[in-house]
């Protein structure tokens, strides 16, 4: 008979392998990532099910400081097949599910020049949707190609050292 802990566990390890993780790789492209904080973000009834299926794109998004709350504007969650009236709409601002302080601390940030709150993954966690956003500064062009020589680089000594 196996244990309360181990019937968890099991469900833990399932639940992980079936929750889609979406990656914003276009966001480490064009910025600098100084740091990242991890947030909930609040769905509405079919949206959750739109996002499990892995039809969410988070690569337009940023977040905006409102009211003392913090907004995830340009995220586009597709309409659910099964949802009908219970659809809501896709490309609407969704509520970031921050502490008082970190918000405080991002608006104070992102009012310095040049930095951003961009989403970097999308993920569950014990079921609950999240949200990894990070504080950027934007790369200027010659940091994109820098970057895209220093991977060719590491490619080409990978390839000879097989």
């Amino acid at each position: 008979m196996k244990s309360k802990q181990q019937r968890l566990k099991r469900t833990e390890e399932e639940q992980l392998r079936r929750a889609p993780t979406l990656e914003n790789r276009r966001a480490r492209h064009e910025y600098h990532i100084l740091e990242s904080i991890e947030a909930g973000i609040e769905l509405r009834g079919t949206e959750v099910k739109s996002v499990r299926e892995g039809g969410a794109s988070i690569s337009e998004a940023y977040a905006r400081f409102r009211d003392g709350e913090a907004w995830l504007v340009g995220m586009h969650i597709p309409p659910y097949k099964q949802g009908s009236f219970s659809n809501v709409d896709p490309g609407r601002a969704r509520k970031l599910l921050l502490h008082r302080e970190q918000i405080a601390y991002l608006r104070g940030r992102v009012q310095e020049k040049g930095l951003t709150v961009v989403p970097l993954r999308l993920y569950f966690a014990r079921g609950m949707a999240k949200i990894q956003l990070g504080l950027a500064r934007g790369k200027k062009l010659w940091d994109k190609r820098a970057d895209i020589t220093k991977r060719d680089v590491e490619r080409e000594i990978a390839r000879h050292a097989r």
